[in-house]
C-alpha cells in the first residue's frame, strides 16, 4: 500500500470514528478531577494520585482494573509519603537511584531482599499486582527526588525549547520536546510508552489556558495498543509503509506504528473535524483508529470480530477495497 493509499484510508476511519469533541472531554475529565487546578498550584500530590489511577490500567481490561480500583481504591501520594516517615529496614526505598531490582510480587510475597519484606513499606498497599506497588514507590521517589517535589516545574522545564532549537522544523522540535519528557520517565520502573504517553497527552492536553506549550505537546502524544496495532498490520499499511514488527517496542521505533500514524497525521486536516483542533493532531487521528476497532467504540476491527487466522471477511466493512485484509496470524 502506497503512503497516500494508507493516508486516505486513515482519514477515512477518522471520518468514520473521529471523536469531534476530544478535546472537549479530554478537558473536562481534568476540570472535574481537579487536575486543572493542581496544575496551576503545582499541587504534585494530587497530580501523582491522577496518574497512578491511570497507571493502573495497564495490561488489563478497562473493566476489570475499574472494578479493582472501586473495591479497593488506589494508593496515593500522602499514603508513601507517611509510609517513609518511618524508617525503612530495606535500603532500596533511601531513594530514587537506589530503588531498582526490587522484584516484589503479590502472588508469592517475595522479593529481593526478603529478609525486611516483612517490615517494608511497599508491600503494604492492596493493589492489583505487585508491579503496581513497585511502579507506586518508583514514581514517588522519581517526583521527590528527579522533580524535586514539584512535578510542574519539572514538567515546565522539560518542555522549554533548548537555545540551539533555532532551524528545526515545527514537527521536530515537538519530537524533541515530547522525547525530552519521556525519556526520564521511561525509567520508572513498570510504565511502557503506551501508557506513559496516553496518560501523559491526557495530563498535557487539559492543562490550563496559560500552559500552551503542554497542549501543543500533548496533541501530538500517540498511544499505540495493540488495537491499532493490529489495525495497522491488517489493512496492509503497516506491510507499505513501515517496517513489519510485533507489537510492543518497535511500534514505537524508526519505520513503527507511531511513525505511521503521526505521518499520517500531518496529512489530515484535523480542523475540518472540528474548527477547534489545530490541523495536524496526531492524538485524534490514532484515538480515531481506536475507537474504529475498540469494542467500547464501533467495533469494527478487532479479534472478537476476525479470525486472526484469515483474512476479514466482513463484507460490510466501510473501508471496503481500500484495506487489503491480511491476516494477523496466517497459517
Amino acid at each position: 500500500m502506497s503512503f497516500e493509499g494508507a493516508t486516505k484510508l486513515i482519514h477515512q476511519v477518522c471520518t468514520l470514528a473521529g471523536s469531534t469533541s476530544l478535546l472537549d472531554d479530554i478537558r473536562a475529565q481534568t476540570r472535574e478531577s481537579g487536575i486543572s487546578t493542581a496544575i496551576t498550584r503545582h499541587d504534585s500530590a494530587a497530580i501523582f494520585d491522577w496518574l497512578m489511577t491511570s497507571f493502573s490500567y495497564q495490561g488489563i481490561s478497562d473493566r476489570v482494573a475499574r472494578s479493582y480500583l472501586a473495591k479497593h481504591g488506589n494508593i496515593r501520594w500522602a499514603d508513601i509519603e507517611a509510609s517513609l516517615r518511618q524508617a525503612q529496614p530495606c535500603s532500596k526505598l533511601t531513594n530514587y537511584w537506589s530503588y531498582g531490582e526490587c522484584r516484589y510480587d503479590k502472588g508469592s510475597s517475595t522479593c529481593s531482599q526478603p529478609e525486611h519484606i516483612a517490615d517494608c513499606a511497599v508491600p503494604q498497599h492492596k493493589l492489583r499486582n505487585g508491579r503496581l506497588n513497585q511502579t507506586a514507590y518508583s514514581f514517588f521517589l522519581f517526583v521527590r527526588d528527579i522533580a524535586e517535589g514539584d512535578l510542574v516545574g519539572w514538567i515546565d522545564e522539560r518542555l522549554r525549547e533548548p537555545r540551539n532549537a533555532h532551524g528545526r522544523t515545527e514537527a521536530e522540535s515537538a519530537m524533541e520536546r515530547q522525547e525530552r519528557l519521556l525519556g526520564p520517565l521511561r525509567n520508572v520502573y513498570g510504565v511502557s510508552d503506551k501508557i506513559l504517553t496516553m496518560s501523559l497527552s491526557g495530563l498535557l492536553i487539559g492543562a490550563p489556558n496559560s500552559h500552551q506549550n503542554w497542549r501543543e505537546t500533548g496533541f501530538g502524544m500517540i498511544a499505540i495498543d495493540s488495537l491499532v496495532h493490529n489495525f495497522l498490520h491488517r489493512t496492509g499499511i503497516l506491510h507499505g509503509c513501515g517496517k513489519p514488527h510485533n507489537y510492543g517496542p518497535a511500534c514505537y521505533a524508526t519505520g513503527g506504528c507511531a511513525s505511521i500514524v503521526r505521518d499520517a497525521s500531518a496529512q489530515i486536516d484535523a480542523a475540518s473535524f472540528n474548527s477547534g483542533f489545530p490541523a495536524n493532531f496526531p492524538r485524534f487521528v490514532q484515538h480515531a483508529i481506536w475507537r474504529f476497532c475498540a469494542a467500547d467504540g464501533l467495533d469494527i476491527c478487532n479479534g472478537n470480530r476476525i479470525d486472526d487466522r484469515k483474512s476479514c471477511e466482513n463484507r460490510y466493512c466501510q473501508l471496503g477495497r481500500k484495506c487489503q485484509k491480511w491476516p494477523l496470524k496466517p497459517q
